[in-house]
């Protein structure tokens, strides 16, 4: 069960936000009991991208072996 502030995984991309899967965003709100969550994503220095609204079967929760990976988002 996904819980609010919980780090989850992207499984699918996002392209109007720039999101690829395999992003690691927080969720900051669930709605209708994990219908849906909000999930925020921010760079490695916490400057905010985007908070977008995901259905379930678009995230994962983060898994125990789970490796994080950077990538840098192009020029806005």
């Amino acid at each position: 069960m996904i819980k609010e502030h919980d780090r989850v995984v992207l499984k699918t991309p996002v392209p109007s936000e720039g999101l690829e899967a395999g992003d690691v965003g927080t969720v900051v709100h669930i709605h209708q009991r994990g219908v849906a969550y909000e999930v925020e994503f921010v760079t490695l220095t916490g400057r905010t991208v985007a908070v977008v609204t995901l259905l379930a079967d678009q995230v994962r929760p983060i898994a125990r072996r789970d490796l994080p990976h950077a990538r840098e988002l192009p020029p806005a």
